[in-house]
């Protein structure tokens, strides 16, 4: 009699054990993004892109030639300028970060300051995972899933090629259908998982 509660709690233990295994293979990461599953385009950067750690831009002040020219996105996510110092740009749009760099220099520099802000390259991409030669690399307008991939040499024999694992920057880890039809965006990490049959 005493045996039966013994073995009873063994095979219940092994199920469960072999319940999360299984779940721990197929989910590991939450659901798909719709921002990242919608194909927007290379043209939704435009309004929506906030700038990160990277970016380079090209500043232009209107009739001040020694306050423009090309600049970066430090490690602080600041971009240093003349006059203005160091002003934040991580997290803000284009529109933002130009206003902040004309009311920087109407404090007491310019009168009515007219300034212009374009990105001249995107900060890279990074690839790594289940693929021949992961690392960083450099972002193109338009990029797709399956570009980034092949930048990184293809998948390897090993490789799950039904979806990908992106972390953007304020969204956390999502899985993303491998079928190219995504667009990826400047900082984003993609990680090609393994496929385990």
């Amino acid at each position: 009699m005493r045996m039966f509660p013994v073995r009873a709690f063994r095979s219940f233990a092994a199920v469960c054990l072999a319940a999360l295994a299984v779940g721990a293979c197929a989910g590991d990461v939450g659901p798909a993004s719709a921002d990242l599953i919608t194909d927007a385009g290379p043209s939704a950067l435009g309004a929506s892109y906030r700038l990160g750690i990277g970016d380079k831009l090209k500043v232009t002040v209107f009739g001040e030639e020694s306050l423009s020219g090309p600049v970066e996105v430090n490690a602080a996510g600041q971009v240093a300028l003349p006059l203005a110092g160091e002003v934040p740009a991580q997290g803000r749009t284009l529109t933002q970060f130009r206003e902040a760099v004309a009311h920087r220099l109407a404090d007491g520099y310019l009168k009515n300051p007219k300034v212009t802000v374009e990105i001249t390259n995107y900060r890279p991409v990074y690839v790594h995972g289940e693929v021949k030669n992961g690392g960083e690399f450099s972002y193109k307008s338009g990029l797709k899933l399956r570009d980034a991939v092949a930048m990184a040499g293809g998948y390897t024999y090993r490789a799950n090629q039904s979806y990908a694992i992106v972390l953007r920057e304020g969204q956390g880890e999502v899985r993303i259908p491998a079928n190219g039809s995504v667009t990826l965006y400047p900082g984003d990490n993609v990680r090609i998982p393994e496929r385990f049959f």
